[in-house]
Parts: structure tokens; C-alpha cells; sequence
């Protein structure tokens, strides 16, 4: 029941196509200006020090911009920058080998950092405090600890869970920006960057009812902007407001923003579980979906739009919820007729 539209995990097309999008600069970069502001004195000052920068953690919802801005600080240092994964560092040697490959200055990123396992946790504590590791040789009565000496790096990791990282860990990162979910105006400069790049024309209403329905996330509002495009490619319809309403109807995207899965886990409390409380398990059980998908991707959203709400004992619908759930309903039966 994974809908593309939200999903976290992209694909290869989905990775390049979004990457052609991204940004290269803070100046480019659209929204957070929170974060730009602090990332800007935070890199600056490094340069003034011809030092590497501090070590930074990245941590919000998916689709907000982590990996963007982890690449716009290898280019605003003008230092290499080398991309892993949390999931693909298990072992504390899958670690010691590429941290042991870094040259000064260069800036690695650690996406999903806290899924990284906790031998490779412990490891990274030395790495980013004194840029040394431990390597252990040789086995039993005849084992000894090599220190290994390490060039100066700048550790960027990304979490969408910081609250699962380790204190040890997140005490060593020298800067922490948190993310939040973008504006409607802001998502529509970015959707404006990203028509001119791709060529595309489309009004500014349009733009305004795409951001609109981009649940605050840039990610999201791209992916939909590559949709209208292959609506309007097909039906050779016009780019105006009704084109774009009609090519995220196809989509089942309505006008709050919410698709598919948002809408079944929201009649899913309302109308299996009588408003709630449901526990997250029965809840992703209810409606066939993963509940890590639900708790990361679709729970942040209905939560933010104030349509659910988390209790001691589970998951609720508000009154807002509610009343979004007898319109829907409402509609569908309006369609039916």
C-alpha cells in the first residue's frame, strides 16, 4: 500500500531526478532560514580559522533537506565530501575502513546515523574527539589495541529519529539543526526553481495549489511537480489551475494534502477504531502498512495539521480529523451517484 508520492525510500530515477533539483549553494537553498543563518556563521568562522568545520547533525522528517545541505557544506568548505549510510556501517570495520580512507578536511555524511549498529557507535566517539580510532589485532591472551591517527574531518549525520541516537553521540556533534516542515510560500519558491529548471511553465495559482498540497515538504512538492509534468505531456492539457487539479485527482492527492495512506489511517481511527484510542502495531495492521512508515511519513504530517493526536494510550482523530473524514466520505459518495 506504499504510495510513491511519500514514500522515504526512492528510487535510482526518483534519486537522480531530484538531485538535478537540488541546490549547490546556502544562497540557493530555499526555506530553513533558521538554519541557513546558523550553518552560515558556523562556516564561516571555520574559514576564517582554516580549521574543519564543527561536527553537524541534521535531524527532521524526510524530504526537508538533509542530504542537500550536507552536500552545500562540502561545497561552501571546498572540501571533498563522501556519502554513507547507517544501515551499510554494521560492523565496526565496515567504519574503521572509511573513516582510515578520509583526507583532511573532508566532510562525510552519514545518512540515517542512527541506525548505524553500536560497535561502530562506540568507534565513531573516539573518531570525532580526538580523530584517532582503537583497531583491536590478534585474538585472546595475545590481543593488542593499535591506535590508528586520523586526518582532521567534519562528521555530517542525518537522523529522522534523534531521539533514538545515543547521548554519547549526539553530545560529540558541535551543532544540531533541526528541520521543521516548510511554508506554503517558501514551497513555492521552490517549486518555482524547479519549473525553470525543468522547463515548465506553469501559472503561479498552479504553483500556489501544488505547494498547497505538498504537505510542507520540498521532496514531495517536487515529486508532484514530475507528475503534472507527465499529466500534462500525456493529455496535452493546459498548465493552468484546472490542469494541475486534475492531474493530482489522478494522483489521489486532495486539496489538505492528504494521499492515500494519510486518508486510510485517518478513516482507519475514525471509523474502525470510533475516533481511538488504537495503538501505532493495530494501527499499521489496520491498514496493511509498515508502522515505522506510519510513525515517520504519514503520522508527522496528520499530527502537524492537527487532524490526529498521540495519547498515552494511542493514536485519536480529532474534531478536525473527524470532520475531514465525514467530508471525504461525503465526496465518495457525491462520485458514486
Amino acid at each position: 500500500m506504499s504510495d510513491p508520492l511519500v514514500d522515504p525510500a526512492a528510487t535510482p530515477d526518483e534519486l537522480a531526478f531530484e538531485g538535478a533539483l537540488r541546490p549547490t549553494t546556502l544562497a540557493d537553498f530555499v526555506g530553513q532560514p533558521k538554519v541557513k543563518g546558523q550553518l552560515a556563521v558556523l562556516l564561516q568562522a571555520a574559514r576564517l580559522q582554516d580549521r574543519a568545520p564543527d561536527h553537524i547533525l541534521l535531524a527532521g522528517p524526510p524530504g526537508l533537506g538533509k542530504t542537500t545541505l550536507a552536500t552545500i557544506i562540502g561545497n561552501e568548505t571546498g572540501r571533498p565530501i563522501r556519502y554513507s549510510s547507517g544501515p551499510a556501517i554494521q560492523h565496526a570495520g565496515d567504519l574503521a575502513a572509511v573513516l582510515s580512507a578520509l583526507v583532511p578536511g573532508e566532510v562525510l555524511f552519514i545518512d540515517e546515523i542512527h541506525r548505524m549498529s553500536r560497535s561502530a557507535e562506540e568507534m565513531l566517539y573516539l573518531a570525532m574527539e580526538d580523530f584517532r580510532i582503537d583497531i583491536m589485532v590478534g585474538k585472546g591472551a595475545g590481543a593488542a589495541s593499535i591506535p590508528l591517527e586520523l586526518a582532521p574531518f567534519t562528521l555530517v549525520g542525518a537522523t529522522t529519529r534523534s531521539g533514538m541516537l545515543p547521548a554519547p553521540l549526539r553530545d560529540r556533534f558541535g551543532f544540531t539543526a533541526h528541520l521543521e516542515f516548510y511554508e506554503t510560500d517558501d514551497l513555492e519558491l521552490v517549486l518555482r526553481r524547479s519549473s525553470r529548471l525543468m522547463e515548465l511553465g506553469i501559472e503561479p495559482a498552479a504553483l500556489a495549489e501544488l505547494a498547497g498540497r505538498s504537505r510542507g515538504t520540498p521532496r514531495i512538492a517536487n515529486r508532484l511537480l514530475r507528475r503534472v509534468r507527465d499529466w500534462l505531456l500525456v493529455h496535452a492539457g493546459s498548465s493552468d489551475l484546472e490542469g494541475v487539479r486534475a492531474a493530482l485527482e489522478l494522483y489521489d492527492v486532495d486539496e489538505a494534502g492528504l494521499d492515500r495512506i494519510d486518508r486510510a489511517v485517518l478513516h482507519a481511527i475514525a471509523h474502525r477504531f470510533s475516533g481511538g484510542p488504537v495503538g501505532l502495531s493495530t494501527l499499521a495492521a489496520a491498514v496493511g502498512e509498515e508502522a515505522d512508515t506510519i510513525e515517520s511519513v504519514v503520522e508527522p504530517f496528520l499530527v502537524r495539521e492537527g487532524l490526529i493526536g498521540r495519547t498515552p494510550r494511542g493514536r485519536i482523530a480529532t474534531p478536525s480529523g473527524m470532520r475531514h473524514v465525514r467530508a471525504d466520505s461525503q465526496d465518495a459518495t457525491l462520485d458514486g451517484v
